[in-house]
C-alpha cells in the first residue's frame, strides 16, 4: 500500500478531463499529463469535480487513469494519483472500489454522500466501511455546499485515526472549523485546502498543501507561494500570491471547469473546450474576458507566434 500520508502535501492539480465530439480526448489528455508532469506539481487528482468525474463511465475512468499514469512514467518522475469518487450508496461505492482496485493509482478522493444528508453517525460508518474495504488509502472530501452535508470535526478526528484514511480535502467554507481541525488533528493526518481563493490563508494557518483548479494556469507561481512560505519568506509568498489571486476568482466566474477549459483550449493544451451536460461552455462574455487575460499574461514570444 502506498505511503500516501508522506506524499499528500504541496500543490496537487485536479486535472480537467478533455473531451472532443462527446468522447474522451486521449490526445489532449496525453498532452496535459506530459505538460503538468514537467511542472512543480506534487500530485494529480483525476475524475473529481474539476474532472467531471460523475459524467464518466467506468471504462472511461480506467482509460483516464491508465493514460495519465503512462505519461507520468514517461516523464521519469513519480507523481501520485488520486481517483475522485462520489456516490450516495455505500454498497455501490464498495463495488467501484473493487472495480478500480488494480488500477495504477495511489488512493481515492471520496466526497460525502450527496443529496440524502446522512447524520454524523452515518458519515462515520460510511467512510469507515469504505476505508475498511478499499485496497488504496482514502482522502476525505468535505464540501458541504455541494453534498448538502458537512463532516463535523469530531467525526473527522475519529476517521483520522483509521489507518487507511490519509487526510482530507477541505472545502468546509469555515476558516474557524479548519483552524480547529488543524489544531486538533493527529500527527500524520494531512489537510489540503480545496478553496482556491483561500490558498495563501490556508497555508499560513498550517494546511499541508492544496488541490487547486486554478493551478492549471501559472502553475509555477502557485507552487512558489507554497515553497516560499515553507522557506519562511512570507513577503515573497505574499507577492507571488498577489500575482495569481485574481485567477482564483476569474476561473470560477461561471461553473467550473468551463472557464479553465476555455483557457487551456486557447493556450493550445487541449483541442476543445467541450464539457458534458449539464455543464456548458463558458459564455461569450466570459470567453472574451478570459481571452484578454490570456493575452495579458502570455509571454511576448507566445503572443507573436
Amino acid at each position: 500500500m502506498t505511503d500516501l500520508r508522506e506524499l499528500l502535501r504541496g500543490l496537487w492539480l485536479p486535472l480537467v478531463t478533455p473531451f472532443r465530439d462527446g468522447e474522451l480526448d486521449e490526445t489532449s489528455l496525453r498532452r496535459l499529463a506530459r505538460h503538468y508532469s514537467s511542472l512543480p506539481v506534487d500530485g494529480f487528482i483525476l475524475a473529481a469535480t474539476s474532472g467531471e468525474g460523475m459524467s464518466l463511465s467506468v471504462s472511461e475512468l480506467e482509460r483516464l487513469v491508465t493514460i495519465t499514469r503512462a505519461e507520468i512514467s514517461a516523464s521519469r518522475r513519480y507523481i501520485p494519483i488520486l481517483l475522485g469518487l462520489s456516490g450516495a450508496s455505500t454498497h455501490k461505492m464498495c463495488d467501484t472500489l473493487d472495480e478500480s482496485a488494480a488500477w495504477p493509482i495511489d488512493g481515492y478522493l471520496i466526497a460525502s454522500p450527496y443529496y440524502i444528508r446522512p447524520s454524523q453517525r452515518g458519515l462515520l460508518r460510511h467512510f469507515t466501511t469504505l476505508a475498511d474495504h478499499a485496497s488504496w488509502p482514502l482522502v476525505l472530501y468535505n464540501i458541504p455546499y455541494r453534498t448538502a452535508v458537512g463532516i463535523d470535526n469530531d467525526t473527522l478526528l475519529a476517521l483520522a485515526e483509521h489507518p487507511n484514511i490519509a487526510g482530507m480535502k477541505d472545502c468546509c467554507a469555515s476558516r474557524e472549523q479548519t483552524i480547529d481541525l488543524l489544531r486538533r488533528r493527529p500527527a500524520g493526518f494531512r489537510v489540503l485546502t480545496g478553496e482556491d481563493a483561500q490558498y495563501h490563508n490556508a497555508l499560513v494557518d498550517g494546511a499541508d498543501g492544496a488541490i487547486l483548479l486554478s493551478a492549471h494556469v501559472e502553475t509555477e507561481a502557485f507552487a512558489a507561494v507554497r515553497t516560499l512560505l515553507w522557506e519562511g519568506n512570507q513577503e515573497g509568498a505574499q507577492m507571488q500570491w498577489h500575482g495569481v489571486a485574481d485567477l482564483t476568482r476569474l476561473l470560477f466566474t461561471e461553473p467550473s471547469p468551463s472557464p479553465a477549459k476555455h483557457w487551456l483550449w486557447r493556450s493550445g493544451l487541449i483541442d476543445s473546450p467541450e464539457v458534458r451536460l449539464p455543464m456548458v461552455e463558458a459564455s461569450a462574455e466570459l470567453a472574451a474576458t478570459l481571452d484578454r487575460e490570456i493575452e495579458r499574461r502570455s509571454p511576448p514570444m507566445l503572443r507573436s507566434a
